[in-house]
């Protein structure tokens, strides 16, 4: 189910990049497991990073992430999300 490896970093202003802590995904995963069907195949894994299924569409996945953590404070104007397939 879990085929696909994401790495899920916040970028600073000066362009550094650090894992989201866990926390921080597991929140959003388990906020949108009952509310938004599109995000079921997703299992935060470690911090920066979450495997996910075939049909998540990692774009999407991206913007609403980005939304909810800048929802939460925890990103801030001048910080962005990065989601990328590890190969």
């Amino acid at each position: 189910m879990f085929l696909r490896t994401l790495q899920i970093e916040r970028v600073d202003a000066q362009g550094q990049r650090t894992p989201c802590p866990i926390a921080w995904i597991d929140n959003f995963a388990m906020r949108n497991f009952t509310n938004d069907a599109v995000f079921d195949d997703t299992l935060p894994v470690a911090d920066g990073l979450m495997e996910v299924g075939l049909l998540v569409p990692i774009d999407l996945l991206q913007e609403r992430m980005e939304a909810w953590f800048r929802r939460k404070g925890w990103l801030v104007a001048g910080e962005d999300l990065r989601v990328t397939e590890q190969s």
